[in-house]
């Protein structure tokens, strides 16, 4: 009997923390946008990742991608990142949408991670710029 409940407890603290690894993917990369961290950023590109600068939408691979980014962020001084809303399309996708104040002005971000395998990947990534 003593062998089944350490299964369970097992089993419930195995859950507990394969939640918390995929709750975390998505703060991972909205901390990372508050300090324009491309490099932890990158760490959750899928292969492919779809970037849309103010229109201008293109996929890129996660090279490709990380390089958009940095010049994005070395135009784009952060000054502040807030998440306004953040939820999950069932349990296969996660979404954010918040304002990035940069130097240049303030933009609306829109986060999408899909769910491959156990973590969560960072499928697109958009900068919309607010008028003011």
């Amino acid at each position: 009997m003593k062998q089944f409940y350490k299964n369970v407890l097992l089993y419930i603290l195995l859950t507990f923390s394969t939640l918390a690894v995929k709750a975390q993917a998505l703060e991972d990369v909205a901390n990372s946008l508050r300090s324009g961290n491309v490099t932890t950023i990158a760490k959750y590109f899928d292969n492919t990742v779809a970037i849309t600068v103010s229109n201008n939408q293109s996929i890129y691979s996660k090279a490709q991608a990380e390089m958009v980014l940095k010049d994005f962020f070395s135009k784009n001084q952060v000054k502040e990142f807030t998440v306004r809303q953040a939820g999950s399309s069932g349990e296969s996708s996660k979404y954010a949408v918040g304002t990035l104040q940069t130097s240049n002005g303030n933009f609306q971000i829109y986060l999408v991670m899909k769910q491959k395998e156990d973590s969560y990947l960072l499928r697109e990534i958009r900068f919309e710029k607010q008028e003011k």
